[in-house]
This record gives C-alpha cells, structure tokens and sequence, in this order.
C-alpha cells in the first residue's frame, strides 16, 4: 500500500506539469481541443513518465508536497509560455502588416484561443498551425516535455533559479528575439505599403486634382495582397526557421531551470 501510494503521488506531481502545459501551449491549449482530451492526454503522457522515470523518487509527506505541485505547475506553465510566445511572432508580425494595409480596423475571433485577432495575423495563423502539424511539431512537442524531466527531475531547484533571476532574463531574450523575429516576418509586406504611402504622397503633390484619401486606401490594399500573395510560398521557410527557434528556446529554457543530464 505504501508503495502505491507513493506511487500515486509522484504520478500527480508528474500530471500537474503537463496539465500545465497542456493549458498555454500551442495547438493543444486551443478551444477547439476538448478539455477532457487535455486531461486524458495528460494522464496518458504522465504514466508514460512515471513508467519511464520510476518511483524513486523522495517525495515529502508534509506541506512540502504542496510547494512541489506549485513548482511542477511553474514548470510546465513556463514551457508551455515559451513555445506560445515564439508561435504568437506570426500574429503579432499579422499586426504589423495590418495596420500597414489598413485591416487594423477590423480584427476577427481567433477561433484557436478564442481573442480578437487581425485578419491576416489570423490567415498566417492557421497556415503556421498547419506547416506545425505536418512536419509533426507536435509530436516534438510531446518529445520535449517528456525530455524536460531528464534535465529538470521532480527534485530541482526552480526556486533558487528563479531567485538568482536567470529564468527572468532568459523570458526577456526570448521576448525581445520574438519581437524582432514578427519585425523580420512583417518587414517585406511593411516596406511595400510604406513605398505605396510615398509614391501616394508624391502623387498628391504633382497631381492635386487626384484625392488620395479615395484612391489610397484600395489602392493599398491591392498592393498588400498581391505582395502577400507572392509571399506565401516562403511562408512555409519562414515557419520552419520558426519552429527551430522555438524548439532551440525550450532547450535553452531547460538549461536555465536545470541541468545538463549526464
């Protein structure tokens, strides 16, 4: 009896951290996955673990198991955040190129998280999620999350890490690199419309007679589709480079909140 019971703890601590991580990350946290999928998934994955790992693990039998679940849910909540913000570049580069193109204006349900989302960020959205599925990202996914207790075990030391603030400066890298990263995905089609606003200006100077206020703002948006339409075939480069970034920052994340395995 005591075995199982120690048994069924190490199981909950290992569930609780792919709950967590079920609930942020990409393609798994979208509304149109049953939550009752999540869990099963979860449990599934969890006894996988717990197979893999073994019970041998030291588990406290007083409110110290509580400040373990807190950290097992830390931990997936982070992973789960890290591979959300690199995918949120594609929305966020949608912004960009949205308030260019003028569709600012006229955001969307994003029926994947369930938020307004710009109309292009969201078409790029689901392209991505479909690059993702194909190259089975999501199996990488499941690999890494499984593979993070080889480098994080149950008896870590997140705290003090947390403490030293080298997860902080480590979500800052990551931030500022996912921005520059929507910057470099937004830039062509960016650049295109800001060309069309100048050459738009200085038709406005020759040609007085023209009002721009009329002609712009089509004229905007046919240059902005036809640039987009060219792009797309270097969309599925552009995600694939994408998907690296995001599975190179989970293995950063991993050497920051623990160690090397041996």
């Amino acid at each position: 009896m005591e075995i199982i019971l120690h048994g069924i703890s190490v199981f909950m601590l290992i569930f609780c951290r792919m709950t967590a991580f079920f609930v942020v990350a990409p393609v798994f946290s979208s509304r149109g996955v049953p939550n009752t999928f999540k869990i099963g998934l979860s449990a599934m994955i969890a006894l996988l673990i717990l197979m893999i790992q073994g019970t041998n693990q030291v588990i406290p039998q007083d409110l110290g198991y509580v400040l373990m679940i807190i950290r097992e849910v830390l931990i997936g909540l982070l992973m789960g955040f890290v591979a959300y913000l690199i995918f949120s570049v594609i929305l966020t580069a949608g912004s960009f190129i949205d308030i260019q193109i003028g569709f600012g204006m006229a955001n969307v349900l994003d029926p994947m998280t369930g938020a307004s989302a710009p109309v292009l960020g969201n078409f790029k959205y689901i392209i991505a999620t479909l690059v993702f599925l194909s190259i089975n990202g999501h199996h990488y996914l499941l690999d890494a999350v499984i593979r993070s207790y080889n480098w994080i075990p149950l008896s870590n030391d997140v705290f003090q890490r947390i403490y030293r603030g080298g997860v902080t400066e480590f979500l800052v890298s990551t931030f500022s690199q996912s921005f520059t990263l929507a910057f470099q995905m937004a830039a062509p089609l960016v650049v295109a419309l800001f060309l069309t606003d100048v050459a738009l200006g200085f038709l406005a100077r020759t040609a007085p007679q023209f009002n721009v206020f009329v002609i712009g703002i089509p004229l905007k948006i046919i240059v902005g589709l036809v640039v987009l339409l060219l792009l797309i075939p270097g969309f599925i480069y552009a995600f694939e480079h994408l998907f690296e970034v995001m599975f190179n920052a989970l293995h950063n994340l991993f050497g920051t909140l623990g160690s090397r395995p041996t």
